[in-house]
């Protein structure tokens, strides 16, 4: 039997909430183990000792269908609680998940054994098995056109128009559990380098379009001249990457960006990277961090890999390093400052 609509987008995916368990004793054990479990419980610990480091700026780069995984309150905590100074995401993450969320629609629950022709004729959009109603998706699109539209024409960095996002939420927000407002509440920057592609990039579309000869545009070298300043100035940073693309290789690609700039700016002191991907077949995603030493980008020092899908690994090290509770003595870099 055919379901409908209504039936079909009712099981809501519910946001993990990592300051409910305490999980540091299992990841300890876990990191006397062999395999992930053990590299698991090695990445936890670096990720806490740059929490503990008082001259260490933490870069979290995301990349894959987080958020609407149930992900989205993990990295939120992370913000509130002063455990992320800066975010590079993708688009989708950002916008078509969080924002999309902060304007009050949601995510549902569903099944990779659906039928995806029948999916598209009731403008329902699937991720695996989670669902969206593409009609509120087009509400996301249009909200993005409509900022862009009372916003003064030139070129912005994707992190001037982000926060044009926070301040849109702050004032006609239905869901204040967002990491685009609490980013912009907390003067935490977020990096988007590919912005257009996702829901923001369809917003902008149509306002370019009906704005032909005077429109906003967004500018990726500024977004990289940004980040490269933000990189000189904190000096000392680490990176938590979960999954790969665009974002891991943005955030690395600084540390090159200010030699060549002639500003003095050491690899990033520690790193880790959540992923599935596969390092031989030379892609970036799976490319391991000590590839990355060879470039002059990351050092050797304290870094781990983990191969482990995001749903699983992210709660366990977030939770872990909430747990240890070195975020408690940390203040808020409010690195969004250095830019106005």
């Amino acid at each position: 039997m055919k379901l409908k609509k209504s039936e079909l987008l009712t099981a809501e995916v519910k946001h993990l909430d990592i300051k409910k368990y305490d999980v540091v004793a299992l990841v300890e054990a876990m990191g006397q183990t062999a395999f992930q479990g053990r590299n698991l419980g090695r990445a936890a610990q670096i990720y806490n000792q740059m929490l503990a480091d008082p001259d260490c700026s933490v870069i979290l780069c995301l990349a894959g269908s987080l958020f609407s995984a149930g992900l989205k309150n993990v990295v939120l905590d992370l913000v509130n609680h002063n455990m992320v100074d800066a975010i590079v995401s993708t688009g989708a993450i950002i916008v078509d998940q969080d924002f999309f969320e902060g304007l009050g629609f949601k995510h549902y629950k569903g099944s990779p054994t659906l039928d995806d022709n029948e999916l598209r004729d009731m403008a329902v959009d699937r991720i695996y098995d989670t669902l969206i109603d593409e009609d509120h998706l087009r509400i996301c699109d249009d909200t993005i056109g409509r900022i862009a539209n009372e916003l003064e024409a030139r070129p912005y960095s994707s992190r001037e128009f982000i926060r044009e996002m926070g301040v849109h939420l702050d004032r006609h927000g239905k869901n204040p559990e967002s990491v685009v407002l609490a980013c912009y509440k907390k003067n935490v920057p977020i990096f988007v380098p590919a912005f257009s592609d996702c829901s923001a990039g369809f917003g902008l579309v149509m306002h370019q379009a009906a704005h032909p000869t005077k429109h906003l545009s967004l500018d990726s070298a500024k977004d990289f001249l940004e980040l490269t300043q933000l990189k000189v100035q904190a000096k000392e940073t680490g990176l938590l990457m979960i999954g790969g693309g665009v974002p891991k290789n943005f955030a690395q690609d600084t540390v090159v960006a200010a030699e060549l700039l002639g500003k003095e700016s050491p690899m990033h002191k520690y790193a880790v990277q959540i992923t599935v991907a596969d390092e031989r077949d030379g892609a970036l995603s799976g490319s391991t961090l000590r590839e990355a030493s060879s470039w002059g980008k990351v050092s050797t020092s304290y870094e781990q890999m983990v191969y482990s899908e995001a749903t699983i690994a992210l709660p366990l090290i977030a939770g872990y390093a909430y747990g240890k509770g070195s975020w408690k003595k940390r203040t808020g870099r409010e690195w969004g400052k250095l830019f106005k």
